[in-house]
């Protein structure tokens, strides 16, 4: 048996606004996402005559029904009204957890499209996303790829055209800041800057790289208190980055660089105090 493979790419936001919050609780964001080459590796197999498993290289990574992963895959036969006989997952996991770049959304929307390359593509893209969109937020976002404005709870997609290539580090310190606790913080507090979303969809239009770069802006930021956040957007932008803040709801960090020597020499940088930054590009 030859396993399905794919690969599960991490997303930053280059913008990020939060806008009301909801009657059921949740708040509606506006935000400009892209995929980064920075990815997991996902082995599938099916039918395999045996209970359902899922294994994973990384410590602390559930291995059982509360995986996204597993979810994904659960979600995607109910979607097809059969039962397979047995399905073995494997992570390779590389995409920092709890870090704002999506590892377990984009696990498990690899899980998604490489089943639904086995089953010989019965679902659109759309209807893909939708079947996402019952795992989490961020999954039919990694479901498309590339360049989107994703409103609503992130689930309501605009295909965007592609970012150009940008050189990129990605920067993860040894913190975990709590997504609802971040949203409580903003809704207490008087947001100073918000992004210019519109100026950022004409700078992505026109391919212009140092008017992306300028125009980075994540209102989450204003809700994060600790100092190493600043400390590493500072390392960023003193080794020659052009722009650089926090993806998501953090941790992570990245900054936009204009050629790869650049990113690399940044990269080598703070890996001395920060062993988990990687250099990427977008995909």
């Amino acid at each position: 048996m030859i396993p399905l493979a794919e690969r599960a790419y991490a997303k930053i936001n280059l913008t990020l606004d939060v806008l009301n919050r909801r009657e059921d609780g949740y708040h509606d964001i506006r935000t400009v996402m892209q995929t980064i080459s920075l990815c997991d590796e996902i082995e599938i197999d099916v039918d395999t005559g045996r209970p359902w498993t899922l294994s994973c290289d990384a410590a602390g990574i559930p291995c059982d029904e509360r995986n996204l992963a597993w979810k994904a895959a659960r979600a995607f036969f109910d979607r097809l009204g059969r039962e397979p006989d047995g399905v073995a997952i494997r992570i390779t996991k590389r995409i920092p957890s709890e870090a704002g770049l999506a590892g377990g959304s984009a696990d498990a929307a690899a899980v998604l499209r490489a089943l639904n390359r086995w089953a010989n593509d019965p679902l659109s893209v759309d209807e893909l996303c939708a079947v996402g969109a019952q795992v989490g937020s961020d999954v039919p976002f990694c479901v498309l790829g590339g360049t989107a404005l994703a409103e609503g709870r992130g689930e309501r997609l605009t295909k965007l055209p592609d970012a150009p290539e940008l050189h990129l580090v990605v920067c993860k310190p040894p913190l975990a800041f709590s997504t609802p606790e971040l949203y409580r913080k903003l809704d207490s507090i008087e947001i100073g800057e918000r992004p210019d979303t519109k100026r950022m969809l004409a700078a992505i239009e026109s391919g212009d790289r140092e008017q992306i770069a300028s125009l980075l802006c994540n209102v989450f930021e204003q809700a994060v208190s600790d100092p190493q956040i600043g400390a590493i957007k500072e390392t960023l932008l003193a080794h020659g980055a052009r722009g650089a803040i926090m993806t998501g709801s953090g941790s992570a960090v990245f900054g936009i660089f204009r050629c790869p020597n650049c990113a690399k020499a940044a990269c080598e940088a703070l890996k001395k105090d920060y062993p988990q930054t990687f250099v990427a590009q977008t995909v």
